[in-house]
């Protein structure tokens, strides 16, 4: 999210952002709960020790950064205005969990045998003070947020999207939940039979048609929406151009989606939600994503060289033109850049944006062969490494493709808000690989699949499943 969306009345706004006044609170825990800690193991134990004022400070510090470390790979920094307290204890309870046997294995290992007379105890009394200090310094750095909002002092700029009939229930909870600390900054409405300029002096800035000329101009950190009936397309469209526009997306849910177990919703302070997260993996994952994308690529490049050159030479050989392809790609956040390949086809200049078809005249006879094995692929390593592309991850687009789906279906911009893969779910679940409209409309399903259920344990199971589809010669040809 732009740190440009979140407004507050401050001589220093980042001060009073969520994940630093959690940061304040855990640095003050980290350390109360390791002095505290230190107090009552000395007192338990008598044959222990009390640290030095040098060795207490630096081992402070040590213990301040690898908690931040741990807190940070588990998503417990995240610039989240409004938050069931529930789930944020539940998440810090698991981290130190974690975190704290982590700690003490490693302690366990290298200390005096003081420490291992009894380990168990050690470690429940750590766990239980460092849990119960970052709990109550994480509540007290909520309730000072809410008050924040409350005063004013922090305002979070929303655009409500609406039906005619609900915009009024909203805009009344809004004005009664002062805790929730928006600021609308306008109405777009779904209905467009009765126009409107404004609404209870809210200003209707257009309908749901020009929502993303209306997310440009006012530039909202969430999106509310509220409308009479769930269209599931329409639904889709919204969070699409909001995610594109890096706001958070919070749905007014139906109460027939409540009852029947539809919608999961989030409890803001009594009134239901749901909450539309555009953040899709969690920061450890996300890390071990991109370090296991740098470790394979690596890998794959180095340990096959000879195999690459060899393949390189018969290519060259065999037909006329360079080795490599490349061809504009859309990857990230719409970014363009040149995906690189081994020359499957016969050399031709100035290449129509095309499919390529079952059986294509133009594939060369060693073309053949290094598509259905997946072989020309291995250059897009390369992007891999460069942070272009990802192991797994939607199949990268031609820009024409790309604008001509976009106009069909604009929630297909939401494929761009992860890096595109030479493997993915599409291309190891596809029974067939013909080149055609219901293809890609297939595609796109096991697209949304996959980004709506990203995780780093579902991309080893993708790898893994494409060693066996690359085994079985799947490949298109």
């Amino acid at each position: 999210m732009p740190d440009t969306a979140l407004t507050i009345s401050a001589s220093n706004p980042r001060l009073l952002r969520p994940r630093t006044l959690q940061l304040y609170a855990d640095v003050v825990a980290f350390v109360s709960g390791f002095l505290t800690y230190q107090w009552v193991r000395i007192a338990a134990l008598p044959e222990v020790r009390w640290f030095s004022f040098e060795d207490t400070l630096v081992v402070s510090t040590v213990v301040c950064v690898y908690w931040i470390c741990v807190f940070w790979l588990g998503g417990l920094y995240k610039d989240q205005y409004v938050q069931s307290p529930f789930d944020e204890f539940f998440k810090v309870i698991r981290q130190t969990f974690f975190g704290s046997a982590v700690f003490f294995i490693f302690i366990y290992l290298s200390s005096s045998p003081n420490y291992q007379k009894s380990p168990r105890f050690i470690f429940a009394l750590y766990w239980v003070l460092l849990c119960g200090f970052v709990c109550i310094g994480r509540l007290t750095a909520r309730q000072t947020q809410r008050s924040l909002r409350e005063r004013g002092i922090i305002r979070i700029p929303a655009l409500l999207i609406c039906s005619n009939s609900r915009v009024h229930a909203l805009l009344d909870d809004l004005k009664k939940e002062k805790a929730w600390g928006y600021v609308v900054r306008g109405i777009v409405l779904i209905d467009q039979t009765n126009p409107m300029e404004s609404i209870r002096s809210v200003p209707v800035l257009g309908y749901n048609t020009s929502l993303p000329e209306v997310l440009h101009e006012t530039n909202p950190a969430e999106v509310l929406v509220s409308v009479d009936q769930a269209d599931h397309s329409e639904l889709l469209t919204i969070v699409a151009q909001a995610a594109d526009a890096g706001c958070k997306v919070r749905i007014v849910p139906d109460m027939y989606e409540i009852v029947s177990g539809q919608a999961r919703t989030q409890q803001m302070y009594g009134s239901p939600l749901i909450d539309v997260n555009p953040e899709l993996m969690q920061p450890w994952e996300e890390f071990a994503k991109r370090t296991l994308d740098i470790l394979v690529s690596l890998i794959i490049l180095l340990t096959g060289l000879p195999v690459w050159v060899l393949i390189g030479i018969v290519i060259k050989l065999t037909s006329r033109g360079p080795v490599f392809y490349t061809q504009p790609r859309i990857g990230k956040n719409g970014h363009t850049y040149n995906m690189i390949k081994f020359r499957s086809m016969y050399f031709k200049q100035h290449d129509e944006p095309t499919w390529t078809l079952h059986n294509d005249p133009r594939v060369t006879p060693i073309g053949k062969f290094i598509r259905a094995t997946h072989l020309d692929e291995i250059p897009q390593m390369w992007n891999v490494l460069r942070g272009e592309m990802s192991l797994v991850g939607p199949r990268p687009e031609q820009p024409f493709y790309v604008d001509k789906f976009t106009e069909m279906l604009p929630y297909y911009r939401r494929r761009l808000k992860v890096r595109p893969g030479i493997t993915g779910w599409w291309q190891v679940k596809a029974k067939s690989n013909p080149e055609s409209l219901e293809e890609i409309e297939q595609r796109l399903r096991y697209d949304f699949f996959y980004i709506e259920n990203m995780s780093f344990k579902l991309d080893l199971e993708i790898l893994v499943r494409t060693v066996f589809v690359m085994l079985q010669g799947h490949g298109r040809a």
